[in-house]
């Protein structure tokens, strides 16, 4: 029997356990929220639109260095009215003039095409885009992390003010069983009418902090949903655990960690390395480039017809109505050309300008991911270490302010303390589990940065 018992002891654990995890697995946890944030989120489309204006230069320097092929079927149409040319018969010429009505028509399939087969200038503007696409590739992935790491700040201020709720709430019930205690002991004289006054006001103001809390998770719910690309509704409940470990962060390893993976910094080198490529592409636009260029026309087909009328009154020419078809089966040309663009409207200047502008802006950018990346590192890593401090603080402070209320209601319940004694120590724990609520926020949204600084892909 006992083994029965104890069997079916283990089976109903178990299916607390699997009822437990099934629904923790229905939680909107902080990596989800990221997961759903690089799916739908609004700021993921704007970061790919950079890498889309990025490929459409790409395609553009390969058309100034691949061949142009052009197919075409012309359908050719000529009338020429009212020729006027001397007659002749024989080896005498008529006094009257020839007058001739033409018309050719013809049809001509054919293909053509053009290549710049050595052009420096357009091969430099290609190897420019190709690392202006790389670059736009890391600013994505910047962006992703950016995303990611704004998403899991979010995160965690709902998480944050659905704890504070909890607190509020249950200070208010607090606040109200203590109002009640001492309305009972107003109404037999053991205390006065100024104490009932402030334990009135102290359940007011617990009301009301209850009410801000409840409507502070709704306001950060819908910044969340709004992060995340979905409506509010669709959330469902929110992973709540706090629980982390202390990290033993080493400030040179994060250094190198993030000189090697930061997408930033690598965007930044890349984009001074595309802007030199477009400066020397605008330079070698001033030599000459070779081009080459040929037709292959075949089944070239036309039909002339002339119209002869002889004015006079002698008709030398009988009027009437020629034609001559003619057909040509194929038709070749190949051009080999050297060009040389001497004058060329300033247009290499310009570009010249451009691509000097774009290396002073590519280099003051990497210059100042590099300078400040050690200060960025070393105040992310003080942040961090801030957080772990200020959690034992106020877990510590939380435990203090936990047996100062037991020692004041022992002291209470013997008459050595007041009410509002008892009220004051319950305020206080009241404070003190909201620090420690805001401190273990505040280590995760310090490791989400850590993780943003050392360039962690999201």
């Amino acid at each position: 029997m006992r083994t029965a018992m104890r069997a079916l002891t283990l089976i109903i654990a178990a299916l607390g356990t699997a009822a437990a995890t099934a629904a923790r697995a229905d939680l909107l946890t902080a990596d989800r929220a990221v997961q759903l944030a690089l799916e739908r989120g609004p700021d993921v489309k704007i970061a790919g639109a950079s890498v889309l204006d990025a490929k459409s230069g790409l395609y553009g320097a390969y058309s100034g260095v691949l061949p142009h092929v052009t197919a075409s079927a012309a359908r050719l149409n000529n009338v020429i009215d009212g020729t006027h040319s001397p007659g002749r018969v024989g080896n005498a010429t008529s006094p009257y003039d020839l007058i001739t009505d033409t018309e050719i028509h013809g049809t001509t399939p054919g293909i053509s095409g053009t290549w710049s087969l050595v052009n420096l200038s357009n091969l430099e503007g290609l190897s420019a885009a190709k690392t202006t696409l790389k670059a736009a590739n890391h600013e994505l992935a910047s962006s992703r992390n950016d995303i990611a790491y704004n998403t899991r700040k979010q995160f965690y201020e709902v998480v944050k003010a659905i704890h504070l709720a909890h607190v509020s709430v249950s200070a208010l019930e607090l606040a109200r069983d203590n109002e009640r205690r001492v309305r009972a002991l107003f109404e037999v004289g053991s205390v006065s009418k100024n104490d009932l006054l402030k334990a009135e006001v102290s359940t007011a103001q617990s009301q009301l902090d209850s009410l801000t809390s409840n409507h502070n998770i709704i306001i950060q719910r819908d910044i969340l949903a709004t992060e995340i690309g979905i409506s509010e509704p669709q959330m469902g409940d929110i992973d709540t655990v706090l629980t982390s470990e202390a990290r033993d962060l080493d400030e040179k390893n994060l250094i190198e960690e993030a000189v090697l993976h930061r997408p930033d910094i690598m965007a930044a080198d890349a984009e001074l390395m595309a802007a030199h490529a477009q400066k020397w592409s605008a330079r070698l636009a001033r030599f000459p480039y070779l081009s080459v260029s040929g037709s292959y026309d075949w089944h070239v087909t036309s039909r002339s017809t002339y119209t002869v009328e002889p004015p006079g009154f002698v008709p030398f020419y009988a009027a009437g109505v020629t034609a001559q078809p003619s057909t040509t089966d194929r038709q070749m040309a190949l051009q080999i050309a050297l060009n040389w663009d001497i004058v060329d409207g300033l247009s290499a200047d310009a570009r010249n300008a451009s691509a000097t502008a774009r290396i002073e802006r590519a280099e003051a950018n990497r210059d100042a991911l590099h300078r400040n990346l050690e200060s960025e590192v070393h105040e992310t890593v003080l942040l961090y270490r801030a957080a772990v401090v200020g959690l034992e603080v106020a877990q510590r402070a939380e435990e203090s302010a936990l047996e100062s209320v037991k020692l004041t209601q022992q002291k209470y319940n013997v008459g050595s303390s007041t009410i509002l004694d008892l009220i004051d120590a319950q305020v206080q724990l009241e404070r003190a589990q909201s620090d420690r609520v805001s401190a273990a926020a505040g280590i995760r949204v310090a490791e989400a940065q850590v993780d943003k600084v050392r360039g962690k892909q999201e």
